[in-house]
């Protein structure tokens, strides 16, 4: 019997860790070269591209799946159709697909496909290449895919395209046939919709051969600055184009995930330095309107790049490229393209934001797709830190905005969890403000659950740990529960995987130890269960709270008080039972006091002070606006 019981034991054992165990991390790894001819006047380009794939898992692959993202600015495809039936349509897109014309549409037509030299077997299915191979790859083998292409450019409608709102010629961005993810989750071969990205760590070596008056900016380094000029040569240092028709273009880039670039024939061209080795580059049309601001913003953003690599990790490549182009701001690695026709304020925010976008997507690589608020929301919460240092505007509240913008949301009705996929949301509404201003919101409360000085170590912690990584939601928490020593998981799942809402009230504040009968507070804890601080004391004060909504929250109750002639204030930190512990002293100035816990499955706690009711002016709720409350009117209690 007792051998039997160990067999199975083991047995058991044997499952679990097969088939609940942490998966392996690995992740694939890519190399592009691709030569590009384009003609710019038919806004149409020929391609031969040469990939190398590592398939780095243990997984054998008999297919592969390429991204033909052109291929979704045709009539009738499905971003066409998904923007104009959903309820609330982006007014770039809205109908404008189906508006196309012949030499207005994009596409890609693949020529041929050779896998390891032999052809292969393909299908286009709407934006997604299907190709089946003809050997697959096996574990830790790599492949090699050589493919020939003819495009056209579509009429700039969202992100891509030729002739923008602002006139710029070409923003060539989801421009290739770009090799899909695979991952620890399977092929991620989502059709586009105008949503979200994710995509192979490699290094690109690219060649655009295009008019000599176009100036080119984008993704990389370019590697031969003296043959092409444009403001890309030495200093004092003169290239002569006069017998040239086409210059090519010769950009590299290492280790990242994807790549863009944008031309035309009016871009200035400036340079700035940030450090040794660091330069940004600023590509815009020469508009006597808007040359002043983009001219003032450079300065600006050299500050931004500086204080953001001290706050949030060291930029790892040796350039920075901000280029006016597309139908808004989309970020790309080492690069972003912007729309430039806007006052000072507004294009350093832009500029600021899409940057930001370089530590909280481009050097993460998270799936956009799953966890676009690990990208948007980040970014929105650092930008907001980042432009209340430029423009010294510590006095107000950075995240203010956020989470204006989420109590909106969580009022609406039309909340979803953030984890729906970002291409399944039933209104862009919905998805916009889960994943910029609630996704802010979930680091904003996260520094008021740890402490201020501990979420900021972990912050840089997140970036040493998990640059170049693809990390997921459950990586990035547990950093947090590293550096912190509490649990948060609850967090996670209620915050991301609910629409639960916080409210927490003070309903009653009574002197000594017990409410009258007729008082807010008994009525309040009738048929709950509810928690008690500690006896009551007859010189004390008994602070009745109530959760009123489903999502519990840790909390900090701040008393302000009159000892003799000064005005005094002490924190109460209420943590809850399922964080296994507390929050440090924030201000370390001794004038935290920790109280017992409050469990989740109580609605009622009673805080008992040991201050003379007298004595207190004012009790508030979490003054540092950090907890995500919809409803503060119930947060104060003043004499």
């Amino acid at each position: 019997m007792t051998y039997r019981l160990n067999v199975l034991t083991a047995f058991f054992v044997c499952c679990i860790s097969t088939v609940w165990a942490q998966p392996d991390r690995w992740q694939q790894r890519i190399e592009y070269k691709m030569d590009i001819v384009v003609d710019a006047e038919n806004h149409q380009f020929t391609g031969k591209q040469n990939i190398v794939y590592h398939n780095n898992s243990k997984d054998e692959l008999k297919q592969v799946f390429y991204h033909l993202y052109f291929n979704a600015f045709q009539p009738n495809s499905m971003m066409d159709v998904r923007s104009r039936t959903i309820k609330d349509a982006d007014s770039r897109v809205g109908g404008r697909i189906l508006e196309l014309k012949q030499d207005e549409i994009g596409y890609h037509k693949i020529k041929s496909l050779k896998q390891n030299g032999a052809d292969v077997k393909f299908e286009v299915v709407g934006t997604i290449l299907e190709v089946t191979l003809n050997e697959p790859i096996q574990p830790g083998a790599s492949c090699t895919f050589d493919m020939e292409f003819n495009s056209q450019v579509p009429l700039q409608i969202r992100r891509s395209g030729w002739n923008s709102a602002e006139g710029i010629e070409l923003s060539m961005t989801q421009w290739y046939p770009k090799m899909c993810e695979y991952d620890y989750q399977g092929w991620h071969a989502n059709p586009y919709i105008g949503r979200e990205f994710h995509g192979v760590w490699g290094d690109f070596d690219v060649k655009i051969t295009i008019d000599k008056n176009y100036t080119i900016g984008g993704t990389g380094m370019l590697q031969n600055p003296s043959e092409i000029g444009h403001g890309y040569e030495k200093v004092g240092e003169k290239v002569d184009h006069s017998d040239k028709k086409v210059l090519t273009w010769h950009f590299k880039a290492e280790n990242v995930h994807d790549f863009a670039w944008a031309a035309d024939p009016d871009y200035i061209h400036d340079i700035q330095e940030v450090s040794e080795g660091f330069v940004l580059h600023f590509i815009y049309q020469d508009d006597e309107n808007y040359k002043d601001v983009w001219k003032k913003a450079q300065k600006k953003t050299v500050q931004a790049f500086k204080f953001i690599q001290s706050r949030y990790g060291k930029y790892p490549y040796g350039q920075y490229t901000i280029i006016q182009g597309g139908d808004g701001g989309m970020e790309y690695p080492m690069a972003t393209l912007i729309t430039g026709k806007r006052n000072f304020g507004s294009l350093v925010g832009v500029i600021v934001h899409e940057a930001m976008h370089t530590w909280y997507q481009m050097l993460m690589g998270s799936n956009e797709s799953l966890y676009a608020w690990m990208d948007e929301g980040f970014t929105s919460y650092a930008s907001n830190v980042v432009r209340a240092h430029l423009f010294n505007s510590h006095g107000a509240f950075p995240h203010d905005g956020s989470y204006r913008g989420y109590f909106y949301l969580a009022t609406s009705g039309a909340e979803e969890p953030m984890s729906t996929h970002a291409d399944h949301f039933n209104t862009n509404f919905a998805y916009g403000q889960a994943s910029y201003s609630k996704g802010a919101v979930f680091l904003g409360q996260l520094n008021y659950i740890v402490g201020e000085g501990v979420f900021d170590k972990a912050m840089l912690k997140y970036y040493d740990d998990w640059h170049f990584k693809h990390p997921n939601p459950n990586d990035f928490i547990r950093v947090m529960e590293k550096e912190s020593g509490l649990e948060l998981d609850w967090y996670k799942e209620h915050w991301v995987n609910t629409t639960n809402r916080i409210d927490y009230a003070i309903v009653d504040v009574v002197k000594g130890g017990k409410a009258s009968k007729d008082s807010v507070a008994i009525k309040a804890t009738e048929g709950n269960y509810y928690i008690q601080s500690g006896k009551a004391s007859k010189k004390g004060t008994t602070v009745y709270l109530e959760r009123k909504e489903r999502m519990p929250m840790p909390l900090d109750v701040v008393v302000t008080y009159k000892k003799g002639k000064l005005t005094k204030l002490k924190t109460f930190n209420i943590p809850l039972e399922i964080m296994r512990g507390n929050k440090v002293d924030e201000l370390k100035n001794g004038n935290q006091t920790v109280m017992p816990d409050w469990k989740w499955t109580h609605s009622v706690y009673e805080l008992n002070l040991s201050i003379p009711l007298k004595d207190i002016e004012k009790i508030e709720i979490d003054p540092s606006l950090r907890l995500a409350d919809i409803d503060r009117e119930n947060n104060v209690w003043e004499k």
